[in-house]
């Protein structure tokens, strides 16, 4: 079987879509190859999440801030699934991807734009990476290859609502 290719959303893309994508890539198995990148990419990966992907050892490499235009051209990957998990760019107006995947919201509130300590700012990175584990786990339960469209979408929908 070929990989699902996943594709997560966020405005800045610096943090919450890069924290998903390096902890699906990992937690896939192979199963999915997932990608991050954002409608205003911040340019920069957050050092908070580096440094949360290294203490859980998850492959940080190759991860950077990216526009999503990059996903919507000739020759990108053929995107499955699209999960916006920042309410500002569940409100965009996103790219037509090409190949129609499935699309969910998985909203998730910014640890980067905590203010306080760095204390404080690892405490909301923690969260906000726990809170994408375990959409991320639960899809993963999920017996994709038995599901119509129509009930993937719910479930995944599901999913974010949690």
């Amino acid at each position: 079987m070929t990989a699902w290719n996943v594709l997560f959303l966020c405005t800045g893309n610096s943090a919450r879509s890069i924290l998903a994508e390096a902890y699906l890539n990992s937690a896939g198995k192979g199963r999915f190859v997932a990608y991050s990148a954002g409608s205003q990419p911040a340019g920069k990966v957050n050092p908070f999440a580096l440094e949360l992907l290294e203490k859980n050892r998850l492959p940080a490499q190759g991860l950077r801030s990216k526009n999503w235009d990059e996903f919507a051209v000739p020759g990108a990957p053929k995107l499955d699934f699209v999960f916006t998990v920042c309410d500002n760019a569940a409100g965009e107006v996103c790219p037509i991807w090409p190949g129609q995947p499935v699309t969910a919201h998985w909203g998730v509130a910014d640890p980067a734009a905590v203010q306080g300590s760095d204390a404080e700012k690892r405490k909301a990175f923690l969260r906000a990476f726990t809170e994408l584990g375990t959409r991320i786990n639960l899809m993963l339960a999920l017996p994709m290859e038995k599901l119509d469209r129509m009930t993937l979408k719910r479930r995944l929908d599901e999913i974010g609502a949690r």
